[in-house]
């Protein structure tokens, strides 16, 4: 057995860069449905602006890693912090609906030209004897700045959502910095594939029509209640739960100290940060490996359907967070969590079962298509909450979204009945 190789000074250089994107992009994401209801748009106004945010976080990609190859890792960092740091002091002075659509829509455009550069520096850093654990860190770190970006900016939003702006910004320049004086490009082999093979190979991948359902079926039944999720949660806490009990129900387990860092003190009470509390980072750093140990020998259809159930329980339990006791929102989250976690990595697994053996590749880099459909669908909830909220019954989203993924479970294990035929048919 071979010795692990150690890991160079860019990889970790790359790693701290990522933990700083991803907190000034989740700190400013999880707060920023609450932000724009504070200056009067509407839950409908809101997932306009979310759904075209994330769908061009994740179409981007596909063009700034074929300019990455052709242009260097650096160079399309740099680019990204060019278009990122005036877009996010722009919040700052931009209040009309779209100027603000516009500015969010430049955010996701940075986002989407930075999201494969890290991954792909590591991909490059790594060989076959440290790469598993080499992603680990990596997915470590994504969940680390995914987590205490809302933490951190759930507290500056109690004195000023500029700060909120400023320290995302901040943030930013401390990235272009390191990337100017200590990113040195990794040595890799150029792949040079043009923009123009990767369409005529998502082409070829999406004529087979079972591929192309299935990336359909994930975008609808998997990626959508799942940015619906990330979506609606913060303003859910903040608008239809008792944000003062909820801090002192968190109180009585984490203590003072640790529960007022994620409150904020308002109107002569503490109250506890919706954003701080409604994403899932922290539960995956906890509990990732752990998940990842026990379903790794069981079949991947079978335990990404189980995830989705076990989803689509934490939306039941969140309903019930409203017209219940708002503590069962911790429990909501945490099986939410878990099911994210039991069926995400399966993913790929699912796509190497339907891809013919001598196509794999070619299948799994159109993947990122689900995602994009997922993203551009999800604010419709967002605007459908809303309109729960006018009758009454906000928690309703919440049984919505549970429905919708178990509808979600129904279709995919017809999909993978028919298509397993069809498979067998054709071997």
């Amino acid at each position: 057995m071979k010795n692990r190789s150690r890991f160079p000074f860019v990889f970790w250089i790359a790693n701290g860069i990522e933990v700083l994107e991803r907190f000034a992009y989740y700190g400013i994401y999880m707060g920023f449905g609450i932000y724009l209801q504070q200056l009067g748009y509407s839950k409908g106004d809101l997932g306009f602006i979310q759904s075209i945010f994330l769908a061009l976080s994740y179409l981007t990609p596909l063009f700034s890693g074929t300019f990455a190859d052709k242009f260097g890792f650096k160079k399309m960092l740099l680019i990204s912090y060019a278009a990122y740091l005036p877009s996010i002091l722009l919040l700052i002075v931009t209040k009309s609906f779209s100027g603000i659509a516009l500015t969010m829509l430049s955010i996701g455009f940075a986002a989407g030209i930075f999201k494969p550069l890290i991954s792909a520096t590591v991909r490059a850093t790594t060989d076959s004897t440290n790469k598993t654990m080499g992603f680990g860190i990596f997915y470590m770190m994504v969940n680390i700045g995914a987590s205490f970006g809302p933490i951190v900016m759930g507290k500056l939003r109690g004195w000023s959502w500029d700060y909120v702006f400023i320290t995302a910004a901040v943030a930013v320049g401390v990235m272009f910095l390191i990337t100017v004086f200590m990113y040195k490009e990794p040595p890799r082999e150029i792949e040079g594939v043009t923009l123009k093979k990767k369409f005529k190979d998502m082409k070829e991948a999406l004529s087979d029509v079972k591929f192309l359902v299935f990336i359909i079926f994930l975008g609808i039944f998997f990626w959508m209640p799942f940015w619906a999720f990330f979506n609606t949660l913060a303003v859910y806490i903040n608008d239809y739960m008792n944000t003062a009990q909820l801090y002192l129900a968190t109180k009585s387990v984490l203590g003072e100290t640790i529960t007022q860092f994620i409150s904020n003190f308002d109107d002569g009470v503490w109250k506890i940060n919706a954003e701080a509390i409604s994403h899932t980072g922290y539960i995956i750093i906890i509990f990732q490996l752990f998940i990842s140990r026990f379903f790794e020998s069981r079949s991947a259809i079978p335990s990404f359907l189980f995830g989705l159930f076990v989803a689509a329980g934490g939306f039941v339990v969140l309903g019930l967070a409203v017209t219940g006791s708002n503590s069962l929102l911790y429990l909501g989250v945490f099986l939410f969590a878990v099911g994210e976690m039991i069926s995400s990595p399966r993913i790929q697994e699912y796509i190497m079962w339907i891809a013919p053996k001598e196509k794999a590749g070619l299948y799994m880099g159109t993947n990122f298509l689900a995602t994009f459909i997922g993203a551009i669908l999800s604010g419709i909830y967002t605007g459908i909450m809303g309109s729960f909220e006018e009758a009454g019954h906000p928690e309703y989203i919440m049984y919505t979204l549970a429905a919708h993924t178990l509808i979600g479970i129904i279709a995919i294990y017809g999909f993978t009945r028919v298509a397993g035929e069809f498979k067998e048919l054709k071997e």
